[in-house]
């Protein structure tokens, strides 16, 4: 992943939603240690102290949990937490946008269901 430096989105947000993503993915498994900020510092070529701030968004969030003298470890529940909330903000603003312009453009609720029918048997 590349970190956008110039983009209007926070890196340290970036940082955290890269780490949510990873947990997604797989790559961080519950109970795993996650990257040090000094370790994603030098892999986004950023400051330390911002990835810090990334990954205490997460702690705060209940997504990373402290080991004391280890680091920052994947909860239990840090894919449920992360799943809920992506759904319950990320998702639904999508969706509200997607009503909203939809309306605008005089788009049928059914032309719109149609239409995230066909995107979706495309990505299969």
């Amino acid at each position: 992943m590349m970190i956008n430096t110039d983009g209007p989105k926070p890196i340290y947000i970036q940082i955290s939603e890269w780490i949510e993503t990873e947990i997604l993915n797989g790559n961080f498994e519950k109970d795993k240690k996650v990257h040090s900020q000094y370790k994603l510092a030098e892999m986004f070529n950023i400051n330390p102290a911002t990835a810090a701030k990334g990954l205490n968004i997460l702690f705060e969030q209940e997504i990373l949990y402290n080991k004391r003298g280890l680091g920052k470890f994947v909860s239990t529940n840090a894919r449920k937490i992360i799943l809920d909330k992506r759904k319950n903000q990320t998702l639904k603003g999508l969706i509200q946008e997607v009503v909203l312009e939809s309306e605008r453009l005089d788009v049928s609720e059914e032309e719109v269901i149609e239409m995230i029918k066909s995107i979706k048997g495309d990505a299969k």
